[in-house]
């Protein structure tokens, strides 16, 4: 299989536009591919912003963020996936809406190119069925934000090739990842294990146990996490973690997975975390006011 030198990106939004910074600051050229042209220049406009950011805080030189930037492009054309080595999806984590842009974009690929997936728990397989390419479909699931968080999950499906699933590790190397290498299983490791502990301090809180704020202190003081459960729950956004739990509820049918109900009411409240400004938190303060949540 030849080495990747060009990636797209489908959907430019917060894990898209993190996944193409990411790729075209480690010299692959990269295009970002968005629905319409608005979208496809506030990807770009993102993605300036989250390098300024690097450079302000040393972490990028300023040649380094302005050649990244001239490796990049954005585009509304889903055409501009032909020629990619590598295509990898960051849309919305529904499962018909991915198989629907795979078929579009298995018909503009090159055969040799490789298809990636960045769900975080929606089956790999499902998605390859969907394209002429199972054995060189893979998952990629990068973790929020992608610039600053180092880990990758490599998901090997049934159909997945061994030389598919090398050539996903060697570019997660490339990109400056550490891949970790996991079956095609709802949740895959990190959410398999992270979204039952979760729902757990969620009950926890459900139940009397403890405040929002002595929940939090007690598991980072505790056992040495940077971030309290519920405060995690924020950043992964109320509305994911109900999709998530959906999802790992109806694979396994164990109650661990299944959506807390206190999640369920805060998420139709509009009360979605960080994303909404409210959540187990309120983000209107400096730092962010644990809140008391009735009913």
């Amino acid at each position: 299989m030849s080495e990747i030198a060009r990636v797209a990106v489908v959907g430019g939004g917060l894990m898209g536009s993190g996944i193409a910074q990411v790729c075209a600051h480690a010299g692959l050229e990269t295009r970002v591919i968005e629905v319409d042209a608005a979208r496809a220049a506030a990807a770009r406009a993102a993605i300036e912003r989250s390098l300024q950011k690097g450079v302000d805080r040393g972490k990028v030189t300023s040649s380094d963020a302005s050649a990244a930037l001239g490796r990049l492009q954005v585009s509304a054309s889903m055409a501009d996936v032909a020629g990619c080595d590598l295509v990898i999806e960051a849309i919305i984590e529904q499962l018909e809406a991915k198989c629907a842009m795979w078929r579009a974009v298995d018909a503009l690929a090159a055969p040799h190119a490789i298809f990636a997936t960045n769900t975080s728990a929606l089956p790999v397989a499902d998605q390859a069925a969907a394209t002429r390419r199972a054995d060189r479909f893979v998952g990629m699931h990068f973790f929020s934000p992608v610039p600053a968080m180092p880990l990758v999950e490599v998901v090997r499906a049934v159909a997945t090739s061994d030389a598919t699933v090398e050539a996903a590790l060697a570019v997660a190397r490339r990109i400056g990842k550490v891949p970790i290498l996991a079956k095609d299983t709802p949740g895959f490791i990190v959410n398999l294990l992270l979204v039952p502990y979760l729902h757990d301090a969620v009950r926890a809180y459900e139940h009397g146990v403890a405040s929002v704020a002595d929940i939090d202190t007690g598991m980072t003081l505790g056992t040495g996490v940077p971030m309290g459960p519920l405060a995690l729950c924020d950043a992964v956004g109320l509305d994911t973690m109900a999709h998530v739990g959906r999802v790992m509820f109806d694979a396994f049918h164990e109650a661990r997975y299944a959506t807390p109900p206190l999640i369920h009411r805060m998420v139709v409240s509009g009360w979605l975390g960080r994303k909404s400004g409210l959540g187990f938190y309120d983000y209107s303060v400096s730092p962010p006011r644990p809140r008391e949540i009735r009913g």
